[in-house]
């Protein structure tokens, strides 16, 4: 049984703006989705979980996180459009910008450092060549369409052995339980 996060755009949104906030002024899209796929790559190797909960696929530009690419053209995600659209702008050409400050109250403190640390890591450099960094992350040429990248896979590539990845994978189970009863 293949490992599946809630995807959670609460999170997404506050980790873009919190990318958006360090950048200080309109950033490339392709440029925040690597920055993201990083950050929940860091975070499933730290914290065994990611920050956004997303699905990973390889693009032709390198892994992005589908649905908040989705979310960046304008594409309906579940309800989470009009959250993503009160906060990130809709793409400008090739950018996306901060309308307003979400806040960070869903982001726990070591969600925020690992966002802060790929910014500093990653931030000013030319999103073309952070997407070519990120082809030795799992990435396979999809040829123009999308191949999905599993989450035991980021997880072995990461370091993790295979007992540590049977018990994310039943941590991961338990919070989707979780998140049936108390969501319905």
């Amino acid at each position: 049984m293949l490992i599946q996060f809630r995807f959670h755009p609460e999170k997404a949104v506050e980790a873009a703006a919190v990318l958006l906030k360090l950048h200080g002024k309109p950033m490339k899209y392709l440029g925040l989705l690597k920055m993201l796929y990083i950050a929940d790559r860091l975070a499933l190797k730290r914290m065994e979980q990611p920050i956004t909960g997303n699905h990973y696929v390889s693009m032709d530009y390198g892994p992005v996180l589908s649905s908040v690419y989705d979310l960046i053209k304008g594409k309906p995600v579940d309800d989470a459009l009009p959250l993503w659209s009160k906060f990130i702008s809709p793409r400008n050409e090739n950018h996306v910008s901060l309308l307003h400050d979400p806040g960070d109250e869903d982001l726990c403190e070591e969600e925020e450092e690992i966002i802060q640390q790929v910014y500093q890591a990653f931030g000013h450099l030319d999103p073309f060549d952070v997407a070519e960094w990120t082809h030795d992350l799992l990435w396979k040429n999809p040829h123009g369409s999308a191949i999905p990248i599993s989450v035991e896979d980021i997880l072995k590539n990461v370091g993790k052995s295979d007992e540590e990845i049977r018990e994310i994978q039943q941590e991961a189970i338990r919070e989707a339980y979780l998140d049936g009863v108390l969501n319905g």
